[in-house]
C-alpha cells in the first residue's frame, strides 16, 4: 500500500483492543477444545514435543483470525503470505498458533493466543508495532501499541480490571525473580539449565512455566524481573513479537543475549528485563 499513514497512538491502541476481542472469542473455542480430550488427541505417530503445528484447533484459530482481521484492518496482508520483498511503511499481521502447546496438552492454564502487527521501517526492517497476548484459561490479556503504552486486562466472574503495565524496580540480581525458557532440543535445554545453574544463590527464585509470550508479559508487569531463553525459533516469532511490544511499551528492555536487536526472520536467543538488571544478568548469558 502506498498511502501515507497518519494514525495516532490512540488509533493503534483502539485497533489492539479490537484484536484482543477477536483473540478472546477464539480463545473460548480453544479452551473448550482443551477440556475435551477428543479434541486435542495427538496422532500416534507424532511426538508431543514437536507437534506444535499438529493441533486441529490451531488451524481453526488461524482461519478465524485471518478472516476477521481482514475485515477490520487488512493493511498489506499477512506475514506468512507477504511477498519476497517489502517496502517501508508496509504492514503485515502475524497470527500465532497456540503458544505453550505442551501446557495446553497437559491441561495447564499457562498457554496463550497471540497476534502482532509488523511495520517495515525506513530501513526496510520489520518491527512489531501492535502486540496482543491472550491467556484464555487465566482470564488475562496483555495488549500494547507503539507510543500508547501497555495494558493488562483481567476478567473474573465479578468483572473486568484494567491496569497499566509497568515493570518491577528490582535493581539487582540478588533477591530477584527470574524466568527462563527451554525447548525439547537437548543442546538448547542444556544451555538454559547451565545458565540457571550458574545463577544459583543470587535470585530469590527462578521460574520455569512458560510460554514465552506470557513470560515476556510477566516481565513487563513486574511479576518477573527478567526472562531468558537460549533459542526461540522462527515458529515462535508471532508470540515473541506480541510479547515484545508489551515489554517495549512498559519501558522494559529486550534483546539477544549479546545485546543485539532481535532478528524477526531468524532464530534468536532472547533476554528481557525490567531495564535495571540487564547488564548484570548478561554476564551469565553465554
Amino acid at each position: 500500500m502506498e498511502e501515507t499513514r497518519e494514525e495516532t497512538p490512540q488509533y493503534l491502541r483502539g485497533l489492539a483492543l479490537k484484536v484482543a476481542g477477536l483473540l478472546e472469542e477464539a480463545g473460548q473455542h480453544a479452551l473448550q477444545a482443551q477440556l475435551n480430550p477428543r479434541s486435542i488427541a495427538q496422532p500416534s505417530d507424532v511426538k508431543v514435543a514437536d507437534s506444535r503445528t499438529k493441533l486441529e484447533v490451531d488451524g481453526k484459530i488461524l482461519r478465524f483470525m485471518s478472516t476477521r482481521l481482514a475485515d477490520i484492518a487488512h493493511f498489506d496482508g499477512f506475514w506468512t503470505t507477504r511477498p519476497a520483498s517489502s517496502r517501508p511503511g508496509q504492514r503485515y499481521w502475524y497470527i500465532g498458533k497456540i503458544d505453550g502447546v505442551i501446557n495446553y496438552l497437559r491441561r495447564m492454564s499457562e498457554w496463550t493466543l497471540t497476534a502482532a502487527l509488523f511495520e517495515f521501517d525506513e530501513n526496510n526492517e520489520p518491527k512489531p508495532i501492535i502486540g496482543v497476548v491472550h491467556a484464555p484459561a487465566l482470564g488475562l490479556t496483555y495488549l500494547a501499541a507503539k507510543g500508547a503504552g501497555a495494558v493488562r486486562i483481567h476478567k473474573t466472574t465479578v468483572g473486568e480490571k484494567r491496569d497499566k503495565v509497568v515493570p518491577s524496580m528490582t535493581s539487582s540480581l540478588d533477591g530477584s525473580v527470574l524466568s527462563y525458557g527451554m525447548s525439547f532440543i537437548p543442546d538448547e535445554s542444556r544451555r538454559a539449565l547451565e545458565v540457571a545453574s550458574s545463577l544459583a544463590g543470587r535470585p530469590a527464585d527462578i521460574k520455569r512455566v512458560g510460554p514465552a509470550s506470557l513470560d515476556l508479559c510477566k516481565v513487563a508487569d513486574g511479576t518477573y524481573d527478567a526472562y531468558f531463553e537460549p533459542m526461540l525459533h522462527v515458529w515462535d516469532i508471532p508470540a515473541i513479537a506480541a510479547g515484545t511490544v508489551v515489554v517495549w511499551e512498559a519501558q522494559g528492555t529486550l534483546s539477544r543475549w549479546d545485546g543485539e536487536r532481535i532478528h524477526w526472520r531468524h532464530d534468536n536467543d532472547v533476554v528481557a528485563t525490567n531495564g535495571l538488571i540487564g547488564r548484570e544478568l548478561k554476564q551469565y548469558l553465554k
